[in-house]
């Protein structure tokens, strides 16, 4: 079941085909799903940057 087999997924991105075990239909939806999420955090992108950095606590010296 790699590469080489027409009927898995695998075989199926190899080929560039669609079928049962890869469907045209969800890869476009679930495409257009992610494309939509990326969208809304791109306005919170302004909040994040008004935030001070956080650094790294300063090291106690040994006496």
């Amino acid at each position: 079941m790699g590469k080489g087999d027409k009927k898995s997924k695998k075989g199926k991105i190899w080929r560039d085909s669609y079928g049962n075990s890869r469907k045209k239909k969800a890869l476009k939806a679930k495409l257009k799903r992610t494309a939509s999420k990326k969208v809304a955090p791109a306005a919170s992108a302004a909040d994040a940057a008004a935030k001070p950095k956080r650094t790294a606590p300063k090291k106690k010296a040994d006496a």
